[in-house]
């Protein structure tokens, strides 16, 4: 079964951190996101993947 498609909400909640982040992350760092309409969308694993590597630390290639 295909992964399902997470909201702003969903990731905010998953990593523990607020959606004002998650927006943050978005405009600064290349968040792996897909935009739909005017909403965010999100692979979790994709996420995932881009937090263990280093796209979410401060001081990271973004900064």
């Amino acid at each position: 079964m295909a992964e399902p498609w997470s909201s702003v909400d969903d990731v905010a909640e998953h990593l523990g951190v607020s959606k004002d982040t998650v927006y943050a992350w978005l405009a600064k760092r290349e968040m792996p996101a897909h935009r739909v309409g005017r909403l965010w969308k999100f692979k979790i694993s994709d996420v995932d993947t881009w937090v263990i590597a280093g796209g979410a630390a401060e001081g990271g290639p973004s900064d």
